[in-house]
């Protein structure tokens, strides 16, 4: 746990956050269909930004790992989009301090999606990767390979991607 966190729990207000957080994260548990992980993920999402002044972000292991489940190749595509509306609530409340810290918690499920997300997923996921990761500079350098091997099995000569 990171000093911050343990002075953070010390205020009430982030206690409550972090039970929000807990709270909307059990819903994931008793899902059983692609439509239950939207739901899920419409619920941690307005947990999230129930407390948009603290940057810390409780529970991110667990967070980042529901995340990757969600970005799973054989999920529908809403799903990813669902997914990625809530990474982008996460990075705009922790700020670039504190993706570069955690960069690999939310790797690890975004880097490979580009290879197999779907045509509307696409223009979203690099929108993700040119406003928060590329921002970082050096701060990515640790995860750089991963992110070069991440962005080349989905780039086609010729798509509307490739020239972004």
């Amino acid at each position: 746990m990171d000093p911050e966190e343990q002075d953070l729990l010390g205020d009430y207000r982030y206690r409550n956050y972090c039970s929000a957080i807990e709270k909307a994260l059990r819903n994931f548990e008793s899902s059983s269909e692609w439509a239950d992980l939207i739901s899920s993920l419409g619920k941690l999402n307005k947990a999230l930004q129930s407390n948009l002044k603290y940057s810390l972000l409780p529970r991110r292991l667990i967070i980042s790992k529901r995340l990757s489940q969600c970005l799973h190749p054989a999920l529908p595509s809403g799903v990813h989009l669902k997914a990625l509306e809530t990474y982008e609530i996460i990075f705009k409340i922790i700020g670039t301090k504190w993706l570069a810290k955690d960069l690999f918690l939310y790797s690890s499920g975004l880097f490979p999606l580009l290879a197999n997300a779907a045509m509307s997923v696409r223009p979203v996921l690099l929108g993700l990767y040119e406003k928060y990761f590329l921002p970082l500079q050096k701060s990515l350098l640790p995860g750089l390979q991963a992110f070069v091997i991440g962005l080349l099995p989905g780039l086609e000569e010729g798509s509307e991607i490739y020239d972004r």
